[in-house]
């Protein structure tokens, strides 16, 4: 297909099964992208109301959809060997990659799902572990992994996600906002080592998006799930999907070292 802005370029989605991942790697193939879909479970999909959908079918429908090479990758993102594993499989599979979406991560990590209440004098000891490692440790990993190809081949686009939860703790979250702060200021610092390279590397840092798992977890106000007609609102995947698009694209390639917080404006002050 013509017109693609990404055209063969390969980009590696993690937690790319549903909800804001998918939608990353969606839009990444409509791009021209072809894409390494990442999950830590097969069944991933179908949780929080996704139906019977698995990894593999994923994958394959990024693939049928758009006309993209495509490759499945499983892997536990705080565990190196894995880590080094699928980035392998990713590049022997569809090539060096050129844009890493690291996605995975959250505050469902812990023992029994989404950790209630996620405050600083309950939460117990594995569940602080969880949410730390999937949310800070698996940034610096992957990002430490992609990175040292990208310095070789001078090029590259890392986006971390992160959250406007790190700039605004509150007591049922603050492991989680703890763990996201962190990671935005690991790309900070990862931005510029990369500069003398040609790498970009940003955050994008999205307040409350109506994906499945936001959905099931907790009570929405209906009133907050209109499209359009004011900005305090839950926003939809797309709306934070096209910013992945812009920090991908030719668009972004003098951004770097920014966290882009896509809220509607519900956080204007200074990072």
């Amino acid at each position: 297909m013509s017109g693609r802005l990404l055209e063969g370029q390969v980009a590696l989605v993690t937690g790319a099964g549903r909800g804001l991942g998918r939608a990353f790697a969606e839009r990444l193939a409509a791009l021209g992208c072809h894409i390494a879909v990442h999950g830590m479970r097969e069944a991933g999909p179908s949780e929080y109301g996704g139906g019977t959908t698995t990894l593999s079918d994923v994958t394959a429908e990024i693939a049928a959809r758009h006309g993209v090479r495509t490759v499945k990758i499983l892997g536990d993102l705080t565990r190196m060997p894995d880590i080094d594993r699928m980035v392998a499989t990713a590049e022997a599979e569809l090539g060096p990659i050129d844009v890493l979406v690291h996605n995975a991560g959250g505050d469902i990590a812990a023992a029994g799902g989404k950790p209630d209440p996620n405050d600083v004098v309950h939460i117990k000891e594995a569940d602080v572990r969880a949410v730390i490692e999937r949310n800070l440790f698996s940034t610096i990993f992957v990002c430490q992994k992609v990175a040292q190809g990208m310095m070789e081949r001078r090029r590259g686009r890392i986006i971390t996600i992160g959250s406007v939860a790190a700039f605004k703790g509150r007591t049922t979250g603050s492991i989680y906002a703890t763990a996201k702060a962190g990671a935005q200021h690991f790309t900070r610092c990862l931005a510029d080592q990369m500069r003398p390279f040609g790498v970009t590397v940003n955050t994008l840092a999205p307040g409350d998006t109506r994906t499945e798992r936001f959905l099931a977890t907790r009570p929405v106000d209906p009133a907050r799930l209109v499209e359009e007609g004011t900005l305090d609102r839950i926003a939809t995947v797309d709306e934070v999907a096209r910013v992945v698009e812009f920090l991908a694209g030719p668009m972004g390639a003098f951004v770097s070292g920014q966290v882009v917080r896509v809220d509607g404006g519900g956080q204007p002050w200074a990072a």
